[in-house]
């Protein structure tokens, strides 16, 4: 792993800069730490349609998450004037004040077959739970293959490496205990 020190300007966007930062260095990686404010913060809160959007004079708490050149996926927390703390899944529109500074751990490339995805999903159209799985895996930028369901129980199954583990409530659970990460390409 090696760092690499980032700095963001008055009126950066943080998620644009570090999907651009990831696509250029072509560099898969997570934020190690930062420090600075922000004039907007938007953020995504569980089961809410749209972003949530917060102006003013807030200082960036923790920003961590991963980024590779195929996406990132980034939680921040912050506080406003009044020190309440907020927090949610980072999202576009989130603007710096006055600077930023991050450091971001750089991975280097270890030899990874390439024989095609390691997760593969059986789905059926209009299944809300497989609508929500097949987000899920596209939100976090891991490679699936979509498969036809056995017909032996319900939808969807999901499989990695070949090992059946369930369905969208084990790939959630999965995801809020930090293993889906070794899926990004």
């Amino acid at each position: 792993m090696r760092a690499a020190p980032l700095h963001l300007e008055a009126g950066s966007d943080v998620r644009l800069t570090l999907e651009q930062f990831a696509r250029q260095s072509k560099a898969t990686g997570f934020v190690l730490s930062v420090v600075g404010n922000l004039s907007r913060a938007a953020f995504a809160c569980p089961d809410r349609p749209a972003a949530t959007i917060i102006s003013g004079e807030l200082e960036i708490i923790t920003l961590q998450g991963t980024i590779s050149p195929n996406g990132v996926h980034l939680h921040l927390s912050f506080s406003d004037v009044d020190c309440q703390v907020w927090g949610g899944h980072l999202e576009p529109g989130t603007l710096v004040l006055r600077g930023a500074d991050l450091l971001v751990g750089l991975l280097e490339e270890a030899a990874r077959p390439t024989t095609g995805p390691r997760v593969k999903i059986a789905v059926l159209p209009g299944c809300p739970y497989s609508i929500r799985a097949l987000r899920m895996l596209r939100t976090l930028a891991i490679p699936y293959l979509e498969i036809e369901p056995d017909g032996a129980g319900p939808v969807p199954q999901l499989f990695i490496d070949g090992v059946a583990i369930g369905g969208y409530d084990a790939l959630a659970e999965l995801h809020g205990r930090g293993e889906l990460e070794a899926l990004r390409p």
